[in-house]
């Protein structure tokens, strides 16, 4: 004999209740969870070619440094970056671009014309003219920016994550 379950009114109306308020809850809040974590799924990356000025600014042979900020927007957040590198000129206009950042824990290098290499003040990192681990801790050269002349102008292509 099956026995059937008395169902107070009280208790229908609590189900009914709990049941609508579970719905509702579901409707308005999905929405509100994508709306807050959007920003976070749909970071991307930026690139963007930087025009660093006339090409003749920049002497033969003698790395110059150059500085330049990026504004990045993700999701809510602002950051401004500020980037410095070192633009290197040979005689027939080919040009190098270095990262003015140390591979071994990002420290900043800064050029001495007298050994004619970059050095890294944190762990006496040396890198040659053209970028080149000389001595010291750092695992790989310096970083090398894409870089074109356009009408005469230097750009260097930039690629943040």
């Amino acid at each position: 004999m099956a026995r059937s379950a008395n169902v107070t009114r009280r208790g229908f109306i609590t189900s009914v209740m709990a049941f609508a308020g579970s719905v509702m809850g579901v409707v308005v809040g999905l929405p509100v969870i994508g709306y807050l974590i959007s920003p976070a799924l749909n970071a991307k990356k930026s690139d963007a070619w930087i025009p660093a000025g006339k090409l003749d600014t920049y002497p033969l042979g003698v790395p110059t440094s150059f500085s330049f900020t990026r504004t990045q927007v993700n999701g809510w957040e602002k950051t401004v970056n500020s980037f410095s590198v070192y633009v290197l000129r040979d005689a027939s206009n080919q040009v190098k671009v270095f990262s003015s950042i140390c591979t071994h824990l990002g420290c900043r290098v800064s050029f001495h014309k007298s050994s004619e290499e970059y050095i890294c003040p944190c762990h006496d990192a040396h890198f040659n003219i053209n970028g080149g681990v000389v001595s010291g801790p750092p695992p790989r050269p310096l970083n090398q920016y894409e870089s074109k002349v356009d009408n005469g102008n230097l750009m260097i292509h930039v690629i943040e994550a």
